[in-house]
């Protein structure tokens, strides 16, 4: 009988142990899916701050690049209102004859207003070009005439009919001008050297 016992006591713990790892077993899986979710919820949060502050970054691009269009000429505008003044300053100064010293005074506040017009306009990168002298450049030279000449090489530009300006490193104007062109000696009368053959004979 005891032994009996022993073997009823034996099994019944056997099956109270695998009562409970079959509970652990259960258990695991269900933490597992609370971690997963949890941490699903944490990378929601996540991605929706990210994207609530993109959202913001945009609408402030979006914003500085409306005020940027705006008043990208502001600076420009206000540096050219010197400009203004010259000019109205001489008409103020001039009167209302047409005299020597009207046109003079009139003449000076035209001068004034056109240096400090170039100035600004150096100051943000444009500048004229300098051409008389310098050899002919089809890329940034516009040839609109020739003129022959005897003491000029071919291809020299000899005067300059429009200026044309440089913005930085970019031509933005190309200036028109008239390019030399070395004039030939007629073959009769001459000699090879170029002089009038005074020796030929007459009829």
């Amino acid at each position: 009988m005891e032994e009996i016992k022993k073997e009823e006591i034996t099994e019944n713990r056997e099956t109270e142990e695998i009562s409970y790892e079959g509970s652990a077993l259960e258990d695991k899986p269900r933490d597992i899916i609370e971690n997963l979710q949890n941490e699903l919820n944490q990378q929601k949060e996540k991605y929706l701050r990210l994207y609530a502050e993109f959202e913001n970054y945009k609408r402030m691009i979006q914003k500085e690049r409306e005020e940027l269009i705006n008043y990208a000429n502001e600076r420009l505008i206000k540096d050219l209102l010197p400009v203004i003044d010259n000019f109205e300053l001489a008409i103020k100064h001039a009167g209302n004859e047409l005299n020597s010293q009207w046109l003079e005074s009139m003449k000076q506040g035209v001068e004034n207003a056109l240096k400090e017009f170039l100035r600004i306009l150096e100051k943000y990168g444009v500048k004229q070009m300098e051409t008389v002298g310098q050899a002919f450049n089809p890329e940034l030279h516009h040839a609109v005439s020739t003129v022959e000449t005897a003491d000029m090489d071919d291809n020299i530009i000899v005067e300059e009919l429009r200026k044309g300006y440089m913005y930085k490193n970019k031509l933005l104007r190309e200036p028109l001008v008239a390019v030399s062109r070395k004039s030939k000696p007629s073959e009769e009368g001459m000699h090879p050297s170029g002089a009038q053959d005074t020796n030929k004979k007459e009829d």
